[in-house]
Formats: C-alpha cells, sequence, structure tokens
C-alpha cells in the first residue's frame, strides 16, 4: 500500500470549549473538514455549555510558548491562528513562541489572529491588562486579523454602523500592525438580508456577502472561519481566495447549524458528509486545492 503524503498542518492556539461548539474544538473540527491537519496549543481551559461560559483556568505561559516551538520543531507548521487567549502573559508568550517558530505575517508562515475578547453570552475571556498587549504585541505579527464588530470597538474605537465605517475600521487595524484585516459584519444588524464582511489589505478592499440566516446557532461561527481562512493560506492560496473561501466555508456551516443542549448550538460543516441531515445533495465535496 502507497503511504499517502502528509496534509498541511495548521496550528491552534487557542482555549478548550468544554461544550465541544466553539474554541479549540471548533477549529480542529473546521481543519479537518478543510482537508488539513490540525496541531493545538492550549491557552485555557474553560468550563461551558451551551448556555454560557461559567468559569476558565489559563494555561502557564511557559507551557504555551513550549506547545507552539515543540510541535512546530518537529511536524512543522503550514499555517497558525489563534483564538482565546486570556491574558497579558499568554500574549507574551505566544509571541515568543511564534518567533521561535518563524510564524507571523514577516515569515512564510502565516498567522492568523481572531482577537476573541468575550463569549457570544458576553463572559470576558480577555483579562484588562491583556487588550494592550493584543494591540501593540499580537497585531503587528498578524497577516490577518479578523474581529468582530464588538472586537473593532475594542481595538480601535469605531462603532461599526455600516459600510464607510467598517472600511474606516479596516484602515485602522492596519494601523495597528496587522497585513491585511477582515472585519466581520455578523453583528451588524441594519434590517439587511445579506452579511456583509470586508477584507482590507495592501491596495484591497474586497467585500465578502453571504446571505444571513434566520438561526440563533451560530456559536463557533468566527473560529470556523478563520480557520478555514488558515486552511487555505496553509495550501499556499492567496489572502483574497483564502478570505471568499472563509466566507463560503462559514455560510455553509451557518446553514447546517443545529440546536444543542438549552442554548446556543454550534455552526457545523456536517454539510460536507454525504447521508446525513445536513446533506441536500447540492454542496458536494469541499476543495480549496
Amino acid at each position: 500500500m502507497k503511504t499517502p503524503p502528509a496534509p498541511p498542518t495548521v496550528l491552534t492556539i487557542a482555549g478548550s470549549d468544554s461544550g465541544g461548539s466553539a474554541g479549540l474544538q471548533a477549529d480542529l473540527r473546521a481543519l479537518f473538514a478543510c482537508g488539513v491537519h490540525g496541531l493545538s496549543a492550549v491557552t485555557a481551559v474553560t468550563v461551558q455549555n451551551t448556555l454560557g461560559v461559567r468559569e476558565y483556568t489559563e494555561i502557564a505561559p511557559d507551557t504555551v510558548a513550549a506547545q507552539i516551538t515543540t510541535v512546530a520543531a518537529d511536524i512543522g507548521v503550514s499555517a497558525a491562528k489563534t483564538g482565546m487567549l486570556a491574558s497579558a502573559e499568554i500574549i507574551a508568550a505566544v509571541c515568543r513562541g511564534c518567533d521561535d517558530a518563524d510564524i507571523g505575517k514577516h515569515s512564510a508562515t502565516p498567522l492568523v489572529v481572531d482577537p476573541v475578547a468575550a463569549s457570544m453570552h458576553g463572559k470576558p475571556l480577555l483579562r484588562d491588562d491583556a487588550l494592550q498587549a493584543l494591540c501593540r504585541d499580537l497585531i503587528p505579527r498578524a497577516t490577518l486579523v479578523t474581529p468582530n464588530l464588538d472586537e473593532v470597538l475594542l481595538l480601535t474605537g469605531i462603532e461599526v454602523t455600516g459600510p464607510a465605517s467598517q472600511r474606516e475600521a479596516g484602515k485602522a487595524l492596519l494601523d495597528l500592525g496587522a497585513q491585511w484585516a477582515l472585519v466581520k459584519g455578523g453583528h451588524l444588524r441594519d434590517g439587511s438580508t445579506e452579511c456583509l464582511d470586508l477584507l482590507v489589505g495592501p491596495g484591497v478592499e474586497l467585500p465578502l456577502r453571504g446571505p444571513r440566516y434566520d438561526t440563533e446557532h451560530t456559536h463557533g461561527g468566527g473560529d470556523a472561519m478563520a480557520s478555514a481562512i488558515a486552511a487555505s493560506l496553509a495550501r499556499g492560496r492567496p489572502m483574497t481566495a483564502a478570505a471568499a473561501t472563509g466566507k463560503s466555508f462559514v455560510c455553509r456551516s451557518v446553514a447546517a447549524a443545529y440546536p444543542l443542549g438549552a442554548g446556543v448550538g454550534p455552526v457545523s460543516p456536517f454539510w460536507q458528509l454525504p447521508d446525513t441531515p445536513f446533506d441536500d445533495g447540492s454542496a458536494g465535496s469541499y476543495d480549496d486545492t
């Protein structure tokens, strides 16, 4: 039997969700669905379910950095993404680990920063002292930063109310040092049936449009989108194509979202699997070659 070649690898640096809907678990699920091998560096362990986050415990910063450098030294990293980072000390450890592993916008290994600041239920997941470290130290290392509108307000002070302020926010994120910025419009409630994201980068402003689905089950949507983009970048695709791929992936995953527990259910990549309740016969397989 001929041994197949190893797929590209994507390292997720994020917190663990005991409910399995967001965080590390959502990242690995999306990475698998996108056909790459997921690696992980755990930053925190949360106690949560579909009703919210009750508490969390941070992983020792040196352990976070060691996870990054250990897998990079042996396996190699084609791309990386961050999620919940919790504290300034962990952010510093992530920066140190990424520098040691040659990950970030100044290297051949892209870094997608999803600046997770709070759970979807409003529980803070980023300590007050960490916001400055995120802006000062991590975002300048980012190939792409992917905030939602609440995170945009925290990072830039700009309240996005429409396309003009969305464009302003994207440019402000570039001023923080990111190479590219994706300002997600999922939280914009303007009565539109469309969900508009905006990719801003060197000489580029690319609107990414998709349907707005009537569902409350959107847990892990940001994680899934950032992971799908990282997977596409790991395959060597340019940023514009990778962002469009991530948008398509998360739109289909929201359409396949399902109820879970007594609260908010997860977005789901199960639309890719044949012979499931999520397969309507039209999606086909996910091909990001």
